[in-house]
């Protein structure tokens, strides 16, 4: 197991250093001036000129990109375009919130794709898995910033129910439970919806095999039966679907925390990539970037888990 985790960290080396060629590459090709920026509307084009050898942007681009590598390597990410700050400081506070939403949405889409997925899958063709299928395709249709939107006007704003006024959780920022709520179902609900039917194909599948139908003969339990012989041989499909979903979150929660104002990582980036802000998108490409191959390497170790037969070593 340990040559394995080994193994794969060391091949995520030349991922990430092809994620800092890219970023490093495109954010040169938008439009727009950082010292410029840095500098003011009003500065005189001397004071952008020295903006711009203080930033090091007058350096030939492999110089800048030497720089940018060498500073990761030694930690230092820079500093930020916009205000001064160190890249690492601006980043910190702002990472947290964007994994704990992506969790929870994951925890969330877990919870009830698995459940509605294996619900389907052995009422299939009747009527509790028809619906199912349908709140599926209804959650994997709708987008996010709508469906947050909604979720402000009935369960934040509200209105009244019987003399009972519905705006239960708040509308805005992160850290309560009453704020976590709407965002974790917002981004969660589509997860939920690729997981359910993914669980009920996937399931779909186990169920129609030989030792299943030999497991029921002998007498065995439904629930034990559907639950610890053909549950267990379903999730590999699954697991790799809730990993890539965790990754897809982590890059995606822009618009549910533009929606909901959080000061996430996500919501920076936007604004970074408005003002140029090379070394805040670059650093935080990068973070993402980590995150995701992190797990899928946890992933891959869950398969070891999940099936003796895979042998990870």
């Amino acid at each position: 197991m340990f040559t394995f985790i080994v193994r794969r960290l060391l091949q995520t080396i030349p991922v990430l250093i092809g994620v800092t060629i890219l970023t490093f590459g495109m954010m040169r090709l938008i439009p727009g001036d950082p010292a410029q920026i840095m500098a003011g509307e009003s500065a005189s084009p001397e004071q952008i000129e020295l903006t711009r050898e203080r930033l090091g942007l007058n350096d030939p681009l492999p110089v800048q990109y030497m720089d940018y590598v060498t500073g990761i390597v030694t930690g230092d990410l820079g500093t930020s375009v916009r205000n001064g700050r160190p890249v690492s400081g601006e980043i910190a506070p702002r990472l947290r919130p964007t994994i704990e939403l992506a969790f929870y949405s994951t925890l969330l889409s877990v919870l009830i794709g698995v459940t509605a997925g294996v619900i389907a899958a052995v009422r299939r063709g009747k009527l509790s898995d028809s619906l199912i299928m349908l709140f599926a395709l209804f959650g994997l249709s709708m987008p996010n910033f709508w469906l947050g939107l909604m979720l402000i006007q009935y369960f934040a704003i509200g209105f009244d129910v019987g003399g009972i006024n519905t705006g239960w959780f708040l509308a805005s920022g992160w850290g309560t439970w009453q704020q976590m709520v709407l965002p974790v179902i917002t981004l969660g609900t589509a997860g939920a919806a690729i997981i359910a039917r993914m669980t009920r194909s996937s399931m779909l599948e186990v169920i129609d095999q030989d030792y299943i139908r030999t497991a029921r003969a002998k007498g065995v339990k439904e629930r034990v039966v559907v639950y610890r012989h053909a549950l267990k041989n379903a999730l590999i499909p699954v697991v790799t679907v809730v990993g890539l979903q965790f990754g897809a979150l982590l890059g995606g929660a822009v618009l549910t925390e533009t929606v909901f104002a959080i000061n996430g990582l996500g919501r920076l980036m936007v604004d970074s990539i408005n003002a140029r802000d090379f070394p805040i998108v670059q650093s935080g490409v990068l973070v993402f970037a980590f995150l995701f191959v992190l797990v899928n390497i946890i992933v891959d170790i869950l398969y070891g888990f999940l099936n003796k037969r895979i042998d990870l070593n």
